[in-house]
């Protein structure tokens, strides 16, 4: 029989990252963020460099979702690469305030992409292109094309999408519970149509136009709908966010099963139930910590 390997080697699969940072400083989706961060910050100031007389009215630029959508996006990419600058700062320091620090802009990164970031980015590129495939004049008539440029559209109302969906997969977020997250999305689903309504109380117009063609009847069921489908998109995200880990993980519990057997199998017999048990254990300590090694 082989002589038997030190156990210092299987210390070193038994000791995973730390699952609080998230991997956040990793370079390519650093990179990542900070692109789309700069994108975000060209497209709303070539938005408001705009001089459309909507802009000129009550409520201005924030009367509209799809600007209100941009500056969340903005922030909340900001707050990735942020977070991503604070990690390599506080990296190795041993400095317990600063990680505690850094767990918080973490939480709230993670916060920001489960109530608002995802749900509402989703839900101006759907609800967008779906009333503009069927009549472009409810949404977004064809004079605005006199003042907004198609890459501009497209940057508002497109690149949302995958941006979000590429932040979802680079980096592991966690949710809050699922009771708190609908509330907040409930929240700002409410506020939002409030706001509408008090801007057509003040001006007499409604911010959408295909809002003037439909009955009181129908402005309730669509604002009633809208928050449903707020909720829904929220559920979809949390849903994405753990099938996308979750897989991950159990394709490393695979690895660190195998390194386990290589790193065991020499020095215990296979039937062993010292062998099984280590394994077991090796899976089961990594697994909190995965997405932090992914």
């Amino acid at each position: 029989m082989p002589p038997a390997r030190p156990w210092p080697a299987v210390e070193s699969v038994r000791k995973p990252r730390p699952a609080s940072t998230g991997h956040p400083a990793a370079p390519v989706p650093g990179v990542l963020r900070v692109a789309i961060l700069l994108s975000y910050c060209s497209i709303l100031c070539n938005y408001k460099a705009i001089e459309m007389p909507s802009h000129q009215t009550y409520g201005g630029s924030w009367k509209f979702l799809t600007f209100i959508d941009l500056v969340i996006q903005a922030v909340f990419f900001g707050i990735c690469v942020l977070t991503d600058l604070s990690s390599l700062l506080t990296r190795g320091s041993g400095n317990q305030e600063q990680e505690r620090q850094l767990r918080k802009l973490i939480s709230l990164r993670d916060w920001m992409l489960a109530v608002l970031a995802f749900p509402v980015g989703v839900f101006v590129v759907a609800v967008f292109w779906i009333i503009y495939a069927y009549d472009r004049e409810m949404i977004y008539p064809k004079l605005l094309d006199n003042f907004i440029p198609g890459w501009l559209n497209h940057g508002m109302h497109t690149t949302v999408l995958p941006f979000i969906l590429i932040e979802m997969r680079t980096s592991h977020h966690q949710y809050p519970s699922r009771s708190s997250g609908l509330t907040a999305i409930c929240t700002f689903s409410v506020g939002y149509i409030l706001w509408v309504c008090w801007v057509h109380h003040v001006t007499g117009m409604w911010v959408y136009p295909f809002l003037e063609h439909i009955g009181p009847g129908a402005r309730i069921i669509f604002f009633g709908s809208t928050t449903i489908l707020m909720n829904f998109l929220y559920l979809l995200g949390e849903v994405l966010n753990n099938y996308i880990w979750d897989t991950q993980r159990q394709t490393g519990s695979s690895y660190v099963a195998q390194a386990g057997h290589e790193i065991l199998g020499s020095s215990v017999p296979p039937t062993s139930a010292f062998q099984s048990t280590a394994i077991t254990d090796l899976v089961s300590l990594c697994r909190p910590g995965w997405g932090a090694v992914m």
